[in-house]
């Protein structure tokens, strides 16, 4: 394959002064039509939209008449897979599930607590911001807050958490923990506590541990000087809300105390009778302006509490003058909002008791101990466990180790305290993420051949969806501000960490994704479950296509879980068990989680390979693709859904993001004939997992179906005939592609009959079934999963590939796309920026790593070189992620190849997070 020139080759014009476009494209939109077409007059259309409903609804009557059966009968689609689900195995009930039942699982919000319970009691967090001498409500993360940091330094997936929020020059300390005593309800009790400081040096320096950050964070203020400006009134909302829509009872206060504030009080079906307190006595000592007010909301739109509360501040504001809530409740209020307006400094705790049936000295105790000094103590000792904890499960030495360690050279200069700091900031934000939703997902209707009396009822009603079964799904997720939510692809990476630090907490994750398979087997790539979900996610990203699949990453889990314990630092699930790394009562879990797990993993992988597979025998490509698009550089994936106005069908181009990579180059042309080189590795290590399960599970038969299969998507000889190209040693997708296609502006006919200006895809010249030129991540799969002999010359044309700076090598990391692809940071259309065609991202880079340090460790030619790159690579990813959390206080989505500045979206701790196995060194036994 020739090299692939970057310069534009201006081709011959046709005799009438156009470029020929060999693009499969309408004719009337390459030369503007000016003249209207006709339209039915309304009386007609009105006529005949009266006409096909009536037929519509005369159509399911008489089918209903003569098959009442059919009524109820919903498509496959949206049917649960008929197979016992994960979440009933007994492992995952009784006090594992109780330990679980209350977290900081509402990771779209600064900071909110719930129950793992599809109606639960909510708590949270807001307060005004000031910026520019105006109010603004702090409640749901978004970029447009423009905090300076926010996220959990601490947390460890359980009963504790510590986060720091910077707004402009106010500095919030917001921790969580639960405490479960013998007189507690079901779940325990929990306790908050929120400290509110004017930043300075000692603020910064002891909860930060990072005076660059403070000084990169804090451009023009002296972050070396204690600050010395006037104290200033904070405004902080503390609310409790019952989704169910529960009335509350409002708390009056305790006359034996008056540093004790009954807040609220009320009764569930889970935890017994509950109060909500209030310790207001450090809030007191210096605030003789403390102020305190309320207001109570009967509405079951939770999510718009933000509105709710801004609007009872505003009319306050013009009738009273004073920035208060009214000290007024709907009648049975189920949202209950407290205000706690005080001079900076000051700290309040928050205590939730339950099971209220024991003595009034018992309830005083149990509220002493989450409260004051006693909460102090207990949130001392919490953190220095998360340290403990931390240093043992990823292996990383103590300060007095790490010292004598650095001096004799024996510790990579980038482990450093700095480093340290934003490794347990990144694991501590993943698991802080960690949410609980409940909801329906929203599925796009299948094409018109395939719609059922279900479907055309959906149709009449105006619905271009059918709804999933009611699910909860338990999962971390990439990012509190940006993607609060869901996502498959993403999840795999997600566990590859949680996995190291709690395997229980990772395993439920898994089997929540796993139950929601349907009878097809195929599983929806993001879950956009409830009303607050849902109030993230614009309207047109909702509905989830079953025709298109997502990169199946939880097998990389299940290859390379590990579960912690005392004795052994990291075993693997099935590689684990094999070489007796466990204990007979983990061994018995994790043969019983994957014995049931196995039936859906059977399912889903038939899935891929029967709806996903190409023409010839081991071949793979991710369906969907848009072979019709004039507006697409390189087309994605098209989804059809189907508004029905009469008998009209509309046809939207929404991108369904298969193969998790979104915008990298495929061929020009979509068809049949594609071969897709990544999926088809993603096929092997899904195979050989599922054949390793079957031999562990002595099932002969499926299992030597699989290892057959592992073996042929293995053949390396096969691979190479395939998908390598043998001048350059990169391995390629395969399909009907040409180089010369291009965006340019074109006069079109716009809806109204009308020109307009519009940019366009143009073909210049005719596509053919060739390799795709374009290296890339993709180009790297089969390296990635460590299918290439440790002995091959082709290894060492991979090497060459990495480590060329005119390819994918930059000091910062690997670019996504080689700076020689012909659409190397090209936009795909006029709004869609490039995305994975050149930025740097943290998920393949760890891939990539994992298989040089595999090929650095195994006899072979090139073993030394994959030492020298894999520590080089390792360095330079390390000191760009600290870098940019000294200068900026995120994680992000990517990194600019250029000069490595975060890009995307920030607080970003999804897979950005696998920077601590990074540190730590840790990578797949398998």
């Amino acid at each position: 394959m020739t090299q692939v020139s970057r310069r534009n080759t201006r081709p011959k014009t046709t005799s009438h002064g156009q470029s020929p476009n060999y693009d499969n494209t309408n004719p009337r939109n390459r030369y503007p039509i000016t003249r209207p077409r006709r339209a039915f007059t309304p009386l007609v259309f009105s006529t005949f939209t009266i006409l096909i409903l009536l037929i519509f609804i005369g159509f399911y009557i008489t089918n209903s008449s003569i098959n009442p059966a059919n009524e109820t009968v919903k498509p496959s689609v949206v049917t649960p897979l008929p197979s016992p689900k994960l979440m009933d195995l007994p492992m995952f009930q009784g006090e594992h599930k109780e330990s679980l039942y209350w977290g900081t699982y509402r990771p779209h919000v600064y900071f909110g607590i719930r129950a793992r319970t599809p109606q639960s009691l909510l708590a949270g967090l807001m307060w005004l911001g000031v910026k520019d001498g105006r109010y603004a409500m702090r409640h749901v993360c978004q970029d447009s807050d423009e905090l300076k940091t926010y996220g959990w330094t601490h947390h460890n997936g359980r009963d504790y958490g510590r986060q720091v929020l910077v707004d402009q020059k106010l500095f919030l300390t917001t921790s969580f923990l639960k405490s479960k005593e013998e007189e507690s309800g079901y779940g325990g009790d929990w306790a908050v506590r929120i400290e509110a400081q004017r930043f300075s040096e000692y603020f910064i320096m002891i909860i930060m541990c990072n005076v660059e950050l403070c000084e990169a964070l804090f451009d023009s203020y002296d972050c070396r000087r204690l600050n010395e400006e006037k104290e200033e009134i904070v405004h902080l909302f503390f609310y409790v809300a019952d989704e169910g829509g529960t009335a509350l009872g409002l708390g009056k206060g305790t006359s034996d105390n008056p540093d004790d504030f009954l807040l609220a009080f009320g009764s569930r079906s889970d935890v017994g009778n509950w109060q909500l307190h209030l310790e207001s006595k450090t809030v007191r000592l210096r605030n003789e302006n403390f102020e305190f007010h309320y207001a109570g909301f009967k509405t079951h739109h939770i999510h718009n509490l933000s509105e709710l509360v801004q609007t009872n501040l505003a009319t306050q504001a013009r009738t009273t003058g004073q920035l208060q809530l009214s000290d007024t409740s709907d009648h049975a209020s189920n949202i209950l909002v407290f205000q706690v307006s005080a001079m900076v400094p000051f700290k309040a705790d928050i205590a939730f008791v339950t099971k209220l049936s024991g003595s009034i000295s018992k309830l005083k105790e149990r509220i002493r101990i989450l409260t004051g000094d006693s909460l102090s103590s207990h949130l001392e000792q919490k953190q220095e466990q998360f340290d403990d904890k931390f240093q043992r499960c990823f292996d990383m030495p103590d300060e007095t180790k790490r010292f004598f360690l650095y001096m004799l050279s024996a510790l990579s200069p980038e482990i450093n305290p700095e480093a340290m700091t934003v490794a347990k900031a990144a694991l501590g934000n993943l698991l802080g993420g960690i949410g609980y939703f409940y909801g329906q997902s929203k599925i796009s209707l299948p094409s018109s051949s395939d719609v059922s009396t279900y479907h055309l009822m959906q149709l009449v009603h105006g619905d271009n969806y059918i709804s999933y079964w009611p699910a909860e799904l338990y999962t971390a997720v990439p990012s509190r501000p940006f993607f609060p939510r869901g996502f498959l692809w993403d999840e795999g990476f997600h566990q590859l960490l949680i996995r190291r630090w709690d395997a229980n907490i990772s395993l439920d994750i898994i089997g929540h994704w796993l139950d929601l398979m349907n009878a097809d087997g195929w599983i929806p790539r993001e879950q956009i479950l409830g009303a607050e979900a849902s109030s993230k996610v614009p309207s047109e990203f909702v509905l989830q296509h079953p025709t298109n699949g997502n990169p199946p990453t939880l097998f990389l889990v299940l290859r390379e879980a590990e579960v912690y314990s005392y004795s052994v630092v990291s075993a693997e699930f099935v590689c684990g068990i094999k070489k007796d790394k466990f204990s007979a009562s983990q061994v018995n879990d994790i043969s019983t989680f994957l014995r049931r797990a196995f039936v859906r993993l059977d399912v889903w992988y038939k899935w891929f390979n029967t709806t996903q597979s190409g023409k010839d025998v081991g071949t793979y490509f991710w369906h969907g693709r848009d072979n019709v698009t004039q507006r697409e550089l390189n087309p994605k994936v098209i989804s059809i859904y189907i508004p029905v106005v009469c008998f009209y069908v509309i046809l939207s181009l929404y991108e369904s993001l298969s193969s998790g990579l979104d915008d990298y180059p495929r061929a020009s042309h979509p068809s049949e004939d594609e071969r897709h080189v990544d999926l088809r590795c993603w096929m092997h290590l899904a195979a050989d997992c599922m054949s390793s399960i079957s031999e562990f599970l002595d099932d002969s038969h499926i299992g030597k179906e699989y290892s057959l299969t592992a073996k042929l998507l293995s053949d390396f000889d096969l691979l190479n005939q395939i998908h390598l190209d043998n001048t350059s040693g990169a391995y390629s997708d395969y399909g009907n592609h040409t180089e010369k296609v291009r965006l340019s502006w074109k006069m079109v006919e716009s809806a109204g009959g009308y020109p307009s200006r519009e940019l366009l895809r143009e073909v210049l010249e005719k596509p053919v079934l060739r390799l795709v030129p374009h290296i890339g991540y993709v180009s790297l799969f089969p390296f990635m999963g460590r299918l290439i002999p440790a002995d091959s010359w082709i290894l060492e044309k991979q090497l060459d590939l990495i480590s060329d700076t005119s390819t994918l090598w930059t000091k910062f990391g690997l670019r996504s796309l080689a700076k020689t692809s012909s659409i190397y940071m090209k936009r795909n259309t006029e709004h869609d920026a490039p995305y994975w065609r050149g930025p740097i991202w943290m998920n393949m880079n760890y891939m990539i790593l994992s298989a040089l340090n595999y090929y650095s460790e195994v006899d072979g030619p090139y073993r030394d070189r994959s030492k020298t790159m894999y520590t080089e690579l390792r360095n330079n990813l390390i000191q760009n992620v600290v870098k940019n959390y000294k200068q900026t206080g995120f994680l992000w989505e990517q990194y600019d190849q250029k000069k490595g500045k975060g890009k995307g979206a920030r607080l970003f701790t999804g897979w950005t997070s696998l920077t601590v196995l990074i540190m730590a060194e840790s990578y797949s036994e398998c």
